[in-house]
């Protein structure tokens, strides 16, 4: 067996550059393992376009297979498309090959048990690592399990066109970025179904992708649609991550929409559908989104950063809708999972009910709220982290302060959270304050501390 590099097992995935890290060997071990510690029968897999993922899937299965496991293979498709079929077919869970937003040479697996509940560094993917590093995986079963092949895409296509009424979807002008990824196998049978007039940009499914890397949280990544939404005067750019599970917005202007006022836009979507439902928001948030929730009489729950932690807040309350700044949007009826075509289709009806261009649904949100967007500090190593938010929680203990994840402090005219990252001694800040100029002052004042 090929030896395992254990620094590939992360927070909420196993990523890695191909070969070297991330190979066949690892994803028919993974397979194996994934089997053994769900215990189970029936499993789904799916790949992206990358040029490594049939090959690391072709793996993934083998190993599943070896382990006793049937195997609906889905072949190409997105990451919430195999959340959807998983969940959908009732099978006890699933893998997609993906590394996501990675650069080119990033390959790796995305697992879920039933009802597409995430395996995470906590819980199910140590166990994976655990288990191959410790040399204590189960022994082959004595017969394989079968293999068969299903396609999804219609189906998944009706469903969450479902959120929706595309009739009432107005002939908007709208730019398309599906960054060479899984969008743009996914987005033409949805947008088909629209009024909306569209111009698409880099739609042909090509890992290796060719025109710009499918990150859009990366400036340089959003220049062609800034550019296409500029020239042509459009209503909103609407822009894909790799495999498709996330969407990210640009207004009229060719700004770049923060995930904070996004999901202030979703909650009053749901809640003017279903009043007084719950919405859950990540730690970092904007004050918009509580605030926007209270204004359409629904409950918002502040939840800690991360999918696992979202999809279990969100069924234990039994939350209609749940967001985080960084572009993942969860729903109940899509089996609390995240999903990357739901949030567009959201936001362009509200569009149209409203009859407003996305800059105008945004106005009110930007008049009044004011936030840094996040700013990482690298650190010397992890024991400077903990020191720092040692020190945060000093600095600012006259506060109304929380650690429900990194360090928290609220004030009448500002507030912020600066958190740990899961992976590299990485400090993270999200700052907001009731004007431009207490934002800036209290950020650079919070920036100043910890880079000290």
């Amino acid at each position: 067996m090929t030896s395992i590099d254990p620094g590939v097992f992360k927070a909420y995935d196993i990523r890695g550059i191909h070969p070297d890290e991330v190979h066949e060997d690892l994803a028919r071990q993974v397979g194996r393992a994934f089997v053994a510690y769900l215990g189970a029968r029936r499993i789904g897999v799916g790949h992206d376009m990358r040029p490594s993922s049939p090959a690391l899937a072709a793996a993934f299965i083998d190993g599943a297979r070896a382990q006793g496991a049937d195997v609906v293979d889905f072949g190409l498709i997105g990451t919430d498309m195999l959340y959807y079929a998983v969940a959908r077919g009732g099978l006890d869970g699933g893998a997609e090959i993906t590394a996501s937003h990675n650069p080119k040479q990033y390959n790796g697996m995305k697992l879920v048990g039933r009802e597409a509940l995430p395996l995470s560094g906590d819980k199910g993917i140590s166990d994976i690592r655990d288990m191959l590093l410790g040399g204590t995986l189960p022994a082959p079963a004595a017969a394989p399990g079968a293999v068969s092949r299903q396609a999804v895409l219609d189906d998944y296509v009706a469903h969450v066109l479902s959120f929706i009424d595309p009739a009432v979807v107005k002939p908007f002008n709208a730019v398309l970025d599906a960054g060479s990824g899984m969008a743009g196998l996914v987005a033409p049978p949805i947008f088909e179904r629209l009024a909306c007039r569209t111009t698409r940009l880099c739609f042909e499914v090509d890992g290796t992708f060719p025109n710009h890397e499918a990150n859009p949280l990366i400036e340089e990544n959003r220049r062609d649609i800034v550019e296409r939404v500029v020239a042509e005067g459009a209503d909103i750019g609407i822009a894909w991550d790799g495999d498709a599970d996330r969407c990210f917005f640009i207004d009229g202007s060719g700004e770049f929409i923060a995930g904070d006022f996004v999901t202030a836009l979703l909650a009053e979507a749901f809640l003017r559908k279903q009043p007084g439902a719950k919405v859950v928001y990540d730690v970092r948030a904007s004050y918009a989104v509580k605030d926007v929730v209270a204004r359409y009489g629904g409950q918002a729950l502040m939840n800690r950063v991360g999918h696992a932690f979202f999809k279990k807040r969100m069924r234990e309350e039994n939350a209609v809708f749940g967001g985080e700044v960084t572009g993942h949007y969860y729903f109940r009826e899509n089996f609390y999972a995240d999903n990357g075509f739901i949030p567009a289709l959201l936001i362009l009806e509200l569009m149209s009910v409203k009859g407003q261009t996305l800059r105008e649904l945004l106005a009110p949100l930007r008049a009044r709220y004011f936030i840094s967007g996040e700013i990482n500090t690298k650190m010397g190593d992890m024991r400077l982290v903990e020191e720092k938010l040692a020190g945060l929680a000093g600095r600012y203990e006259d506060g109304h302060t929380y650690r429900m994840d990194g360090f928290s402090a609220e004030f009448s005219d500002w507030h912020f959270n600066v958190r740990p990252s899961n992976t590299e001694p990485l400090l993270r800040l999200n700052l907001e304050g009731r004007t431009p100029e207490i934002m800036a002052a209290r950020r650079d004042e919070v920036l100043a501390f910890i880079r000290a």
